[in-house]
C-alpha cells in the first residue's frame, strides 16, 4: 500500500516536473510516507523512474497481446501505422504514466542518452527488421539504408507521441489522426 502510494506520487511528480526537476521530497510528501520508507522501496529517483519504465513496458506488452493487425497480408508500413495507432490507444489507458515517461525520455532527451541506450537499441532493432522485411517484400528500394530508415521511423513515432501528449488529444482524435 505504501509502495503504491510512492509509485502514484512519482508518476504525478514526473508528469508535472520531468526528471531533472523532480523532487524526492515532493514524492514523499505527496505519498504520505516518511522519507525513510521511500528508501525502503527505491534507491533514488532514477530507480523509481526505471521501475515506472518496467511497469509501462509490461502493461504495453499485455495490451498488445490482445490486439491484432487488421489484415495478415498488410504492408510493412501499414503494420507500422497500426502499431503507432494501437500504441496511442494504449497511451489513452494510462495517460498520466505515459506523460511522465514521455516527458522524461523525449521531452528531456534521456531516450537519446547513455542511460536508456538499451531501450533505444531494442526499438531500433525492431525497426531495422521491419525495413529489412519491407525490402524483401519489394515495398521499398533495396538500396535504402536500413539504419537511416529506422531512425526516421523512430523519430516519426516519437514526434507523433510527443505531439499527441502535448496537445492532450483524446482517443477518438488519435484514431482519426494516425
Amino acid at each position: 500500500e505504501k509502495r503504491q502510494a510512492v509509485i502514484n506520487a512519482a508518476i504525478d511528480e514526473f508528469a508535472a516536473y520531468g526528471f531533472e526537476s523532480a523532487s524526492i521530497n515532493r514524492i514523499v510528501a505527496n505519498s504520505g510516507i516518511s522519507k525513510g520508507s521511500f528508501y525502503q522501496y527505491f534507491e533514488d529517483k532514477m530507480d523509481v523512474f526505471k521501475y515506472l519504465m518496467d511497469v509501462i513496458a509490461q502493461e504495453k506488452t499485455e495490451f498488445f497481446k490482445g490486439k491484432h493487425p487488421p489484415s495478415p497480408g498488410q504492408s510493412t508500413f501499414g503494420y507500422f501505422r497500426w502499431m503507432i495507432k494501437t500504441g496511442m490507444e494504449f497511451n489513452s489507458t494510462n495517460p498520466k504514466l505515459v506523460k511522465a515517461i514521455t516527458r522524461v525520455l523525449l521531452g528531456e532527451g534521456m531516450y537519446y542518452g547513455q542511460i536508456f541506450a538499451d531501450v533505444r537499441k531494442r526499438t531500433m532493432d525492431v525497426l531495422v527488421s521491419m525495413i529489412q522485411r519491407a525490402k524483401q517484400n519489394g515495398e521499398i528500394d533495396a538500396s535504402v539504408d536500413e539504419n537511416v530508415a529506422a531512425k526516421v521511423m523512430d523519430t516519426w513515432s516519437n514526434v507523433i507521441s510527443s505531439s499527441i501528449l502535448e496537445e492532450g488529444m483524446q482517443k477518438k482524435d488519435i484514431v482519426k489522426w494516425v
